[in-house]
C-alpha cells in the first residue's frame, strides 16, 4: 500500500536526521576531552547504504596540542592532545538535523491526520 511506504519513508528520514544529531553532539562532546598521549582522535559521522540503513561509525580524526605541563594527561614535552572539532561545521549539522527531523515529524502528522479524515469520511 502506498501509505506504509511514505511512512516507512519517513521513519527512515526521522532515523537518519537522529544518527546525524547524535554524531555531531558526540563530536562537540569529545572536544574538550584529554586523549592519552598515545591515543588518536575518533570523530563520528553517520554513513548511509543504498537502503536507507544508516549508521554511525567511527572516523580517525586530526588532534590539535595545548601546552599545559601541570595537566595530568600532558606528553613528555608537555602538550595535551584533543581532538580537533571544527564547531562551526558540527553546530550547523545540529540545526540542519533537527529541522530535517521536524520536517518529517511534520509529514508523519499530515499523512496521519489525512488517513484519520480519509476514514472519517469513509465512515459516514
Amino acid at each position: 500500500m502506498a501509505i506504509d511506504s511514505i511512512l516507512d519513508t519517513v521513519r527512515a528520514g526521522m532515523a537518519q536526521e537522529r544518527l546525524r544529531l547524535d554524531a555531531a553532539s558526540r563530536n562537540i562532546a569529545s572536544a574538550n576531552v584529554a586523549l592519552p598521549a598515545d591515543g588518536s582522535a575518533q570523530r563520528w559521522q553517520v554513513g548511509a547504504g543504498r537502503d536507507f540503513a544508516a549508521q554511525l561509525q567511527a572516523v580517525p580524526a586530526d588532534t590539535r596540542e595545548v601546552s599545559d605541563p601541570g595537566h595530568p594527561m600532558a606528553d613528555a614535552q608537555g602538550f595535551v592532545h584533543y581532538a580537533r572539532v571544527d564547531m562551526v561545521q558540527e553546530m550547523t549539522t545540529l540545526m540542519t538535523a533537527s529541522r530535517g527531523y521536524e520536517a518529517n515529524v511534520r509529514s508523519f502528522n499530515m499523512l496521519r491526520g489525512m488517513t484519520l479524515r480519509a476514514l472519517d469520511i469513509g465512515a459516514k
